[in-house]
């Protein structure tokens, strides 16, 4: 029995020895090495082993989320504020000077120029024996002054009368002769009135025309001063759409008093802008349209009857209450030429002089009344903002004859 057991035992400790002697000999056997990959130029870097860097402590400072690359992602794109959007300061109106007694106010610039011919005339009637020779320096001197051949002749011909009855003469009697005569001739019956409020419904239809080179599209932003000088709603329509500059030049003086500017593209249809401009006059209530046209010159007739053309289309929405003409003060017998082929295509109503200031030949105004049978209403006297004044016949007489 005992030898049995003994036996069991041996065999017991002998398959334990065996199996350690397995375990042992499978854990120090090496698995082979995989084989190498080809390298991936895409992928990302190996992430390090845990453990891998436990010996160095850590000195940087922890990082915001924000800082922190996101995976695919990439860095945090910053969010782009709304653009701040400045604001221009708003255009300052201007207040344009009032035009009552206005000629009157710039009358000394206007006699520094003027006053030749009533001092040429002066000197004439001052002379102590009349004769033949001295009326004909009378004329030459109107002549020379612009009045015209026909009113010259009536102008001496008064002269003449009165002073056969007045006999001895002293200055301040010659003055007031002149004075009568002069003012006979210019007109103080005429209506000089700018025709801007319609009988039955505003607004009202201005359209400004002349030639090349007269001032027109200044006059044209000059009246709109004059207009809201006298409380009135200005429109502008800039239909000289062939020069560049014409259209930012009206609208340049449109704003300075508020006034709104209709214009169209460069080189577009002038009779198409006049039309919108008259439009947006009745939805704005305004209470004048100034159309300024293109300056045509007199002797192309494409262009004058181009001209008639925008005043047919404008006539579309409303008749026209006053059609202006725009003449240079310096050009003498030319505007006259020009005055009259204007005439024969649209129907002046008044007439506008400019750069009277710079001319001694104020007699113009005597000629083209008398040409086209309509009153001088306003006159440019100087590039002020408001050099552009009624006509007033008493304060030009005035001034033509001196003090």
């Amino acid at each position: 029995m005992d030898i049995v057991i003994l036996a069991v035992v041996i065999a017991v400790v002998v398959l334990g020895a065996l199996g350690g002697l397995i375990v042992g000999t499978r854990r120090k056997k090496q698995l082979p090495p995989p084989p190498p990959a080809a390298p991936d130029i895409t992928a990302p870097p190996a992430e390090p082993h845990v453990g891998d860097e436990a010996e160095t402590p850590r000195d940087e400072p922890r990082r915001t989320i924000e800082e922190v690359d996101l995976p695919g992602g990439g860095a945090p794109t910053a969010v782009e504020e709304p653009p701040v959007v400045e604001e221009l300061p708003p255009v300052e109106i201007e207040v344009p000077e009032p035009t009552a007694g206005r000629l009157i106010r710039l009358r000394a610039r206007l006699s520094r120029s003027q006053n030749a011919l009533g001092k040429g005339l002066l000197t004439l009637l001052s002379r102590e024996h009349l004769d033949e020779d001295t009326w004909e320096e009378i004329e030459d001197t109107l002549l020379t002054a612009d009045v015209g051949v026909a009113p010259t002749q009536e102008l001496v011909e008064g002269l003449r009368e009165r002073v056969k009855v007045l006999g001895t003469r002293t200055p301040e009697e010659l003055r007031g002769l002149l004075r009568e005569e002069l003012l006979k001739l210019v007109g103080t019956d005429m209506d000089r009135t700018v025709r801007t409020e319609p009988e039955t419904s505003k607004p009202g239809i201005v359209m400004v025309v002349g030639v090349n080179g007269t001032g027109k599209t200044t006059t044209t932003g000059k009246l709109a001063r004059v207009l809201v000088a006298d409380g009135r709603s200005v429109v502008l329509g800039a239909a000289d759409t062939f020069r560049a500059a014409a259209a930012d030049q009206l609208q340049t003086w449109g704003e300075r008093v508020g006034a709104y500017t209709v214009r169209g593209p460069e080189g577009g249809d002038p009779a198409s802008v006049a039309f919108d401009a008259v439009k947006e006059g009745k939805e704005m209530g305004s209470d004048v349209v100034l159309i300024d046209t293109a300056g045509r010159l007199h002797t192309k007739t494409g262009l004058m009857d181009e001209l008639g053309k925008v005043k047919r289309v404008v006539e579309k929405h409303a008749p026209l209450d006053e059609i202006l003409l725009v003449l240079d003060a310096t050009t003498g017998q030319n505007g006259l030429v020009q005055a009259r082929v204007f005439a024969e295509v649209v129907d002046i109503t008044g007439i506008v002089l400019t750069k009277l200031d710079g001319t001694a030949k104020g007699g113009i105004v005597v000629a083209v009344q008398r040409e086209l049978g309509v009153p001088v209403k306003l006159v440019g006297l100087g590039e002020g903002a408001d050099d552009l004044a009624p006509f007033e016949p008493e304060a030009f007489v005035d001034a033509l004859i001196g003090e």
